[in-house]
């Protein structure tokens, strides 16, 4: 892994109409990577963003596009997220019949492959999958909408997804996403996650960007 934590700003909770401005006061800022999130209104009650703003963001910034697939059939919309420039596409084990064969699409089409789990979700479903993947991403709010109260129930299967890797001894980013702010990241890092998905906490910090992931980080580097 490039460093021992990673934070991954989600661009859900900033304002589009300065995408390109807020993306690069982030990286800027410090931000690991840009975490974009895609809803189909079926899988999730709610409808974002498609390729086109997966491939804005390419174009305004060189971190990695963290891009996760909140829809249904995944695998039919897997060529266009790639070829829009996304460095990370992860899909759900509950929309994915055959995850095997997605996450060796999604290798095959040049990304890194994650799997993510809804907070009911146990983790046994991705036990299977896990010497494939290169990223597990599990939420801690139900997935839809942003600014949701964080689930602390989650904490335990984080805990239990991070021995596992341990015994498997496979390097995987284990992401955390929901609620993420300066009063939950602490417990999500000592849960085991190393990636921390944040969006209100970043781009709707009363400081601005960089004092919103200023503080996350020095949480991170204490």
């Amino acid at each position: 892994m490039p460093t021992p934590f990673l934070i991954s700003a989600s661009i859900l909770s900033s304002d589009f109409s300065r995408l390109g401005e807020q993306i690069h006061e982030a990286e800027l800022a410090g931000a690991d990577w840009i975490h974009l999130d895609v809803m189909d209104g079926h899988f999730v009650p709610n409808l974002t963003m498609g390729p086109v703003i997966v491939e804005a963001c390419r174009k305004v910034t060189k971190l990695p596009l963290d891009v996760h697939l909140m829809v249904e059939s995944p695998e039919n919309f897997l060529a266009a997220f790639a070829n829009a420039g996304s460095s990370i596409l992860s899909v759900h084990v509950e929309a994915c019949p055959h995850l095997h064969r997605t996450i060796q699409t999604i290798h095959e089409l040049g990304c890194k492959a994650g799997v993510v789990l809804n907070p009911a979700t146990p983790a046994d479903l991705v036990r299977p999958i896990l010497p494939m993947v290169d990223l597990v991403l599990v939420l801690s709010v139900n997935p839809g909408y942003s600014g949701q109260d964080f689930l602390p129930e989650v904490l335990p299967k984080l805990s239990d997804l991070q021995r596992e890797l341990e015994r498997i001894n496979h390097p995987v980013w284990l992401e955390i996403d929901g609620g993420i702010n300066a009063s939950t990241l602490p417990l999500a890092r000592g849960a085991g996650a190393t990636v921390f998905v944040a969006a209100n906490a970043i781009f709707k910090h009363p400081d601005g960007i960089a004092s919103g992931i200023h503080q996350l980080r020095a949480l991170l580097s204490g």
